[in-house]
Order: C-alpha cells, then sequence, then structure tokens
C-alpha cells in the first residue's frame, strides 16, 4: 500500500509553485515607512497647535495616509507622525502639513488661508527602504494645501 502525498499530481505540485512565488510578490508590494518629524524649531510658534498631516501620491495627488496630533511647546521633535508601508518603490511622494494657527484670523479646526494657519508641501524622493524626515519651521517656504484636507 503507498500513501498518496499532496505532490503526487501536477495540479498540488503547480499550486504550491504558485504559493511559494507569490509570498515573495505579495512582500514586494509592500510600501517603506515614513517617520515625519517637525524639530523643536516649531515649539515656540506653534507649540499646543493642532496639525495635520497627510502622505500624498506626487503624480495623482492621492492622499495615501493621514494623521493629526499636537506640536510639543518643548518637545524635539515638536511632532513625529508614522506611517507604515505608505512609501511605493519607485514613486515620488508629498507630504502635506498644516497646523491650525489661526494667526490674525481664521476658525477653529479648519483649514484657512496660509497668513492664518501655516502649511507646507514637501517632496520626497522615491525611497527604496525606510525614511525619517525632519522639517525646520520655515514659515517663507509655505505652500497652500488645504485641498488635501477637503
Amino acid at each position: 500500500m503507498t500513501t498518496p502525498t499532496i505532490l503526487s499530481s501536477p495540479l498540488s505540485r503547480w499550486m504550491l509553485l504558485s504559493l511559494l512565488f507569490a509570498a515573495p510578490l505579495a512582500l514586494a508590494s509592500e510600501g517603506h515607512d515614513l517617520t515625519f518629524q517637525g524639530d523643536a524649531s516649531f515649539g515656540g510658534p506653534h507649540g499646543g497647535q493642532a496639525i495635520q498631516v497627510a502622505v500624498v501620491d506626487a503624480e495623482s495627488g492621492e492622499v495615501l495616509a493621514e494623521e493629526s496630533g499636537t506640536v510639543s511647546a518643548d518637545g524635539d521633535p515638536a511632532f513625529s507622525f508614522d506611517f507604515p508601508g505608505a512609501l511605493q518603490d519607485g514613486k515620488g511622494h508629498e507630504v502635506h502639513y498644516w497646523i491650525d494657527s489661526n494667526f490674525g484670523g481664521g476658525s477653529e479646526g479648519s483649514c484657512d488661508p496660509m497668513e492664518n494657519d501655516h502649511q507646507w508641501s514637501v517632496s520626497l524622493e522615491p525611497a527604496s527602504d525606510a525614511v525619517t524626515h525632519v522639517e525646520s519651521h520655515d514659515p517663507g517656504a509655505q505652500s497652500e494645501v488645504c485641498a488635501t484636507f477637503e
């Protein structure tokens, strides 16, 4: 009496090989982690204020991930957001973020014009590994990003 094995039929062998080759492909399609931080220079002007951050596909404009929090008045980093698997191989990404500062007007909880709520767009190079990106506070480098958060 012989005991049948799972590999005895051609279909079973094909299924096993398919599983072996599919596993690395599934892992390869997962993205790379992004840690996005603001250094202590954000604390003085924005300490205690709300911040929203989004990872955006640079080509399509699609929002891939979004987080929110509060800027620390005395921490370094003043803010830090983790986006596991958000960066895809060979693709350009941007990080859009705004701080609900309401300087001279604006509405709490909504992204207002740049003179009221500070906003930035940061371009990231295509990644082949995890990325930690640290920004310094630069009001002169602002760009309109409110549409990202509507």
